[in-house]
């Protein structure tokens, strides 16, 4: 005959005692989490705030109107305004096309937009230097017309185009994706063509998005370094950027590489508020078709 033997009863555990457990976790976690954050946090400022340490901000000025940093400024400018025209006049229109039309090898040709992404840009340069250099798939083809890219100013707008126009396009795709397609639909019933949707209704509407890719490859372009020196090389006054300037000013005059990154680092600040605010501004805006009423002209 089988015997049971009765388990002890579990006495629960109190209301107050079980609430105290709980709150200790919570306390725990909560310490975790603020331990985590004020390590990564100190982590990413240090740099920074040892940026504008090191120097009297009060000579940064005097710095900054070094001759080396002038040209450096110089090149900067010029060669990203001339990129910046290159990735727009070409970016939007290769941007539509992503975003309006499905194709065969559609995915193939967006990795390809996307790779300058997560390609080394010192990689970026070599494939550029054996494009187009002495030797390479079109280098002298290129040096029978006349044309020498490598080492030249026009070297430098080539490999900032290339680093930079993916984060205008990425941008854009989504920029373009994002339209009500009842409105181009709209359009085009009232008797707009493919050309006069695009300027009247699609642009419009995408300007926002466009504007917040421009300003990311804007920085990105800004900030280039190893597809340039490799590319163009670090010629004082012809190739030299801000970010390679730095670099030589390494070895030179520590203090004026010190100003130029805290240049840099405003106008990366600059740069990256701007683009917030655009973004901002594009979700908290609604577009309306009261605005394209008018185009029921004849279409283009």
């Amino acid at each position: 005959m089988a015997v049971e033997i009765a388990e002890p009863e579990r006495t629960p555990l109190p209301v107050a005692v079980r609430r105290g457990g709980g709150r200790a976790r919570g306390i725990g976690l909560a310490a975790l989490l603020a331990l985590c954050a004020g390590t990564v946090l100190a982590f990413l400022a240090l740099p920074i705030v040892a940026l504008f340490a090191e120097i009297p901000l009060g000579s940064v000025p005097a710095l900054l109107a070094d001759p080396v940093v002038l040209s450096a400024l110089e090149v900067t400018a010029k060669t990203n305004a001339i990129a910046n025209v290159l990735i727009l006049a070409l970016g939007t229109p290769l941007a539509y096309l992503l975003a309006t039309k499905r194709f065969v090898g559609r995915s193939l040709v967006v990795t390809l937009v996307e790779l300058p992404l997560v390609l080394p840009p010192a990689v970026a340069g070599i494939g550029m230097l054996a494009a187009f250099g002495a030797g390479g798939l079109f280098g002298d083809d290129l040096q029978h017309a006349g044309v020498v890219l490598p080492f030249s100013q026009w070297a430098v707008v080539l490999a900032v185009t290339f680093v930079a126009s993916p984060f205008y396009i990425r941008q854009a795709i989504t920029a373009f994706e994002a339209v009500d397609p009842t409105l181009t639909d709209a359009a085009r019933t009232l008797g707009a063509g493919p050309a006069r949707t695009f300027w009247r209704v699609s642009l419009p509407l995408a300007s926002a998005g466009l504007v917040a890719g421009w300003v990311l490859a804007f920085a990105r372009g800004v900030g280039e370094f190893g597809a340039t020196i490799v590319f163009a090389g670090n010629v004082h006054g012809s190739t030299q950027t801000l970010t390679l300037a730095v670099y030589e000013q390494l070895d030179g005059n520590f203090d004026i590489a010190l100003a130029i990154g805290i240049l840099l680092v405003v106008l990366s600040g600059a740069v990256l508020l701007s683009y917030k605010l655009i973004v901002s501004w594009k979700d908290s805006t609604s577009p309306s078709p009261v605005l394209f009423a008018c185009s029921s002209s004849t279409s283009s």
